[in-house]
């Protein structure tokens, strides 16, 4: 596995830190549709001794998931982004299906050890919409499961020949939170049996998974993460480190060694299964100092999740 990191705001401080740190990686926002931006992007990573190994976050996604007027133009921009990815020699796409947009909280200053303010799922919260973060897009009619399948297996019949002949991956991100319904919208990527569906609906290389542990441990089946892993591993190209203290109907992030998984066990079971892709501390709490102004995605609990990933990582080599 391969130490990675999204690094917000990207300043050039924030990248040194990432270099400084032994990442080997960074992740990037969408970056548009210009070659020239994504180019642009790469040379200033390699210029702190890193690669641009990933593109996820804001990736335009929900003209194709709910099959609108503008699905064709939308899947048409996608195929450019991996056109251009390949140009620019940079092999994961990261994305997901979420129907609301991105993934759902009712809080995100909930607190955690030491005062530090985590997210928060609370189903039972009365009059609180699953929209804290933001991402709350809603079709004028909601989206069925079945038509949702559909939806999908259209888009990748479509896009992965072309992330084929690019060598780009795309990796899919489950739901989260990990729900069937939500905000009166179907859901459907939130299980192991629905990505082992996802990975058959076109077989191939190139359609892969964003192991997200965070998500899959904070489904209401209570999954054991390692054997998750193990079970996925064949089709795993990028992962998510993160974890939780409860489930749904309720549950909040927390730091990662304070949550509910053995996640020495799931770095060793990435390793066993000679799973070698990027790997970045997903969502950290905000620490004192910080505004709270980006939940999640802070630098100071990011600095703390690398330390800790690679303290992990050391032990297992030796």
């Amino acid at each position: 596995m391969r130490i990675a990191l999204l690094v917000t705001p990207f300043s050039d401080e924030n990248l040194q830190l990432a270099a400084q740190i032994g990442v080997s990686e960074i992740v990037s926002i969408y970056p548009g549709l210009e070659l020239e931006n994504l180019q642009q992007i790469r040379k200033r990573v390699e210029s702190f001794g890193m690669k641009l190994g990933v593109i996820e976050r804001y990736v335009p996604t929900l003209e194709f998931i709910h099959a609108t007027e503008k699905r064709d133009q939308q899947i048409e921009d996608f195929k450019t982004l991996i056109r251009n990815m390949g140009e620019a020699e940079v092999p994961v796409l990261c994305y997901s299906w979420m129907p609301n947009d991105d993934w759902q909280r009712t809080s995100l200053d909930a607190k955690e050890r030491g005062g530090a303010l985590v997210s928060e799922f609370r189903m039972s919260d009365p009059g609180i919409a699953a929209n804290a973060t933001g991402f709350d897009f809603a079709p004028e009619n909601p989206t069925s499961e079945t038509q949702l399948w559909d939806n999908l297996e259209h888009f990748l019949n479509e896009v992965i020949p072309v992330a084929e002949d690019a060598g780009v991956r795309l990796a899919m991100h489950p739901d989260d939170p990990p729900i069937a319904h939500l905000n009166g919208q179907d859901r459907i990527l939130s299980t192991p049996e629905a990505f082992e569906r996802l990975v058959k609906l076109v077989d191939s290389p190139a359609n892969g998974i964003c192991f997200c542990q965070g998500s899959f441990a904070s489904h209401a089946n209570d999954y054991n993460i390692p054997e998750l892993i193990r079970r996925l591993s064949n089709h795993i190209v990028f992962a998510h480190f993160r974890d939780v203290i409860g489930a749904v109907p309720e549950f909040r992030e927390t730091f990662h060694d304070t949550g509910k998984t053995n996640m020495a066990e799931c770095l060793k079971a990435y390793k066993n299964a000679g799973i070698d892709c990027p790997i970045r501390p997903d969502h950290v709490p905000t620490l004192v100092g910080e505004s709270n102004e980006f939940p999640g995605y802070h630098m100071l609990g990011r600095l703390w999740a690398v330390g800790y990933m690679r303290g992990i990582l050391d032990s297992i080599a030796h």
